[in-house]
């Protein structure tokens, strides 16, 4: 018979069991065959007709080749480069806003303003990006009509540089209550003993904020970033939710865009599964990246 020592230590095992079967069927086995597919291409024989004309090869690593060499992956990654670069700093700052006021001292309606912040948060991407879209365009948008009585200029949000600002802006309402709600949860774990400490030597409610707060709550700003730029290099439902209201969205305006194109509309899931690839990698890189850069800062610091 089994000692109970042996049998105490197996159990933690046992428990992980089912979570490690979810992850290998439905994470780490997509993503290997994702990876294999990247790796083949089918050959075509003569016209492609008829039994054994079209064959499935080994192709090495000319799908990345070909991937790192198409325009419109390229100019879709720039795109999304430009769509970050608005949308998280603004979505962070206002974050770190509504938090540092909703921490103030003597807030009148906190749990309601709390509550709205983070509303926006639980509506699903593509409803908000639909009911925004429908804000924005000219013939149905009340803003329009608004404009249009006050006899002011009625500018089309769906054409040209203000997609980008369209864009950005269904994503920071979307976003900006889950990561204040972050922040809010940090600032209210530090000490009530600190900020009295700092009123008794005189400090402003600004120079509290600047010098304490916004200090203390690094470590969030830092995991919120975090998540922000992988949200911004796998944007999708926007931008694809928006395609059918303006011709300046194009079916590969994002990368992830352009991979769904070529394996859905054009039928190469080879190729489709090599950028996809190339998606993930570069998401790897630069998060752990950021991560290292910020772990190694916060350690210097931490030895002054």
């Amino acid at each position: 018979m089994k000692s109970p020592a042996r049998r105490a230590r197996r159990a933690p095992y046992l428990f992980l069991v089912p979570a490690i079967t979810l992850f290998l069927l439905f994470f780490a086995l997509p993503i290997g065959y994702a990876v294999w597919l990247s790796f083949r291409k089918v050959q075509v024989s003569g016209l492609g007709l008829g039994a054994g004309a079209r064959e499935e090869v080994w192709a090495g690593l000319e799908n990345y080749t070909d991937a790192l060499s198409d325009s419109e992956l390229l100019h879709g990654a720039l795109r999304v480069l430009g769509y970050g670069c608005i949308v998280v700093p603004v979505m962070l700052g206002l974050a770190l806003l509504f938090a540092l006021m909703l921490d103030a001292e003597r807030v009148r309606l906190a749990p309601f303003t709390r509550l709205a912040i983070f509303l926006p948060y639980a509506v699903p991407g593509v409803v908000a990006a639909l009911l925004w879209g429908f804000l924005y365009l000219p013939g149905v948008s009340p803003f329009h009509f608004v404009l249009d009585a006050l006899g002011l200029p009625q500018p089309d949000l769906l054409d040209g540089g203000p997609l980008y600002a369209a864009l950005s802006n269904i994503a920071v309402w979307g976003g900006t209550g889950f990561n204040m709600i972050v922040i809010y949860t940090a600032l209210r774990a530090v000490p009530a003993e600190v900020y009295e400490a700092a009123k008794l030597d005189g400090a402003t409610p600004l120079q509290i904020a600047l010098r304490i707060k916004i200090p203390m709550v690094t470590p969030s700003l830092v995991l919120s970033f975090f998540f922000s730029i992988i949200a911004t290099l796998q944007v999708f439902s926007e931008p694809t939710t928006l395609k059918p209201l303006t011709n300046s969205v194009s079916t590969t305006w994002s990368p992830l865009m352009k991979v769904y194109q070529d394996a859905f509309g054009n039928g190469d899931i080879h190729a489709a599964a090599a950028q996809a690839t190339l998606i993930a990698v570069a998401t790897l890189v630069l998060s752990f990246g950021f991560l290292r850069t910020a772990d190694r800062r916060t350690k210097q610091e931490a030895g002054r």
